[in-house]
């Protein structure tokens, strides 16, 4: 199965090289994603510009691809399942849940001249960085490619009900599938808890399982792949 990655904020694609050959290993397809504003020096780039990368490596999947969104971008996971719900076979939502209709895409930190830098390792601190290693967090740090304040800022547009009976598989690392469960049951996430199909399968990691345990992680995108 072809299967869609797309890193979360301050990503570039170069995120998923350990995960994809372990993909690969494991008889998939995987294809990262460059999305505009994140990686191409294009600090002008919006919401809508990273979605339309999306949809189009959705459409020029040879059959319905498994598109993952790792944190910030479940939402762009969940717009692709809302604008193709016939081509889009599953959702994985890694460590995030998206964002309803009309909300900000992850208007969660300061903007700085136009872009959402990176903003250190506090916001972090607990079960999200705990697996990270100093080398590793200075790594990350040195380089987070800055998020541009149109990519942030960018209102949610979701007009299809047909994305609710797209499957959708939640992916918990730094949260356990009972907490996620428990989250959604209580209104946490208006949009899973009209989901049609839903699971979960834990991780045993931190938020940035592509770092801390690619090998693992890759078996959980292939058991979401192949359920």
């Amino acid at each position: 199965m072809d299967i869609l990655l797309i890193a979360g904020l301050w990503l570039d694609e170069s995120a998923w090289d350990d995960v994809v050959p372990e993909l690969t290993a494991l008889g998939h397809h995987p294809v990262p994603l460059a999305l505009p504003g994140q990686g191409d020096g294009d600090a002008s780039a919006t919401l809508d510009d990273q979605l339309e990368a999306v949809l189009a490596a959705v459409d020029a999947a040879p059959g319905k691809p498994l598109v993952v969104g790792h944190s910030a971008a479940s939402t762009l996971a969940w717009l692709a399942a809302d604008a193709r719900p016939e081509k889009v076979a599953k959702v994985a939502l890694v460590g995030g849940f998206p964002a309803p209709d009309g909300r900000a895409y992850a208007d969660h930190f300061a903007i700085e001249g136009g872009v959402m830098p990176f903003p250190g390792w506090d916001p972090f601190e607990g079960a999200d960085a705990a697996d990270l290693d100093q080398q590793s967090r200075d790594r990350f740090a040195s380089t987070a490619v800055p998020v541009p304040e149109a990519v942030a800022r960018g209102v949610v547009h979701l007009t299809d009900e047909r994305r609710f009976d797209v499957p959708v598989v939640v992916v918990c690392p730094e949260f356990t599938p009972a907490q996620a469960e428990e989250w959604i049951a209580d209104g946490d996430s208006p949009e899973l808890a009209r989901a049609a199909r839903l699971e979960y399968l834990d991780l045993d990691s931190g938020h940035w399982p592509m770092v801390t345990r690619p090998r693992e992680f890759a078996r959980v995108l292939a058991k979401a792949a192949n359920s």
